[in-house]
């Protein structure tokens, strides 16, 4: 049980995922660490006094005040060899630009790792292979972007070219990705066809930013999905566009 773990251990661990970003609920708190949401206020309440700059929505959650920053934490050797496994995994991946971001952030990760486990890594990037995608095709560069266009509510503009070789232009609200034999497809809301579409990324031909926003959709990507499922049965994509 995670109440018999050194309470120390588990509030570096709360500061740490305060950090990951955005609002944190006590629930999420207790349920991560096994703890009751008892346990969760008392531990927030520490965290507080010791000068720790939490801020508390209520109805809300926790999140850390903008700014705010922790020196950088030591991973545990488990954590360590699993960021090295995604290294080589992510290397395969047919999207340039997550590619060249994840070797920008790993080369970070790597400076903050002790010396013995860089001598494992070492190691063990000389033993680990992942033969899928053995050419190293690379299909798209747009996945970094789309990420970004979702995570600001930003409309995009698209010049795409279907299945059938047809050539369209698009105005987008992205919603999500997801990934599958390597390739990458983006649902989106069309507004050319008023409702949900799916779009592979290798398929489409430009693709930009524009300044305006939208509203977020009331819809999570689960809730999405069981939609497709009832509508699309036994698949749970809708057809690609």
């Amino acid at each position: 049980m995670a109440e018999d773990k050194p309470r120390l251990a588990r509030l570096t661990g709360i500061i740490t995922y305060l950090q990951s970003g955005g609002i944190i609920t006590a629930r999420q708190i207790a349920d991560k660490y096994d703890i009751s949401i008892r346990t969760v206020y008392r531990d927030i309440r520490t965290l507080e006094q010791s000068g720790i700059p939490i801020i508390s929505e209520e109805g809300k959650g926790y999140s850390l005040m903008e700014g705010y920053k922790l020196p950088p934490v030591m991973f545990s050797e488990e954590e360590a060899l699993a960021l090295i496994m995604a290294e080589q995994l992510i290397a395969k991946n047919k999207d340039q630009s997550l590619v060249a971001q994840y070797q920008n952030a790993i080369i970070k990760i790597k400076s903050v790792l002790r010396l013995s486990q860089k001598t494992q890594i070492e190691l063990l990037e000389q033993r680990i292979q992942v033969r899928n995608n053995s050419e190293n095709e690379k299909s798209s560069d747009l996945l970094i972007s789309i990420q970004s266009a979702i995570a600001n509510f930003q409309l995009m503009e698209m010049e795409y070219c279907s299945l059938d070789n047809v050539l369209s232009s698009r105005k987008l609200e992205p919603f999500a990705v997801y990934t599958t034999n390597g390739n990458w497809v983006m649902i989106a809301f069309c507004r050319l066809r008023k409702d949900f579409r799916a779009f592979r990324l290798d398929r489409i031909q430009s693709l930009q930013a524009l300044p305006e926003h939208f509203e977020p959709h009331k819809i999570s990507l689960e809730e999405y999905l069981e939609s497709c499922r009832e509508k699309y049965s036994p698949s749970p994509d809708i057809p690609l566009s």
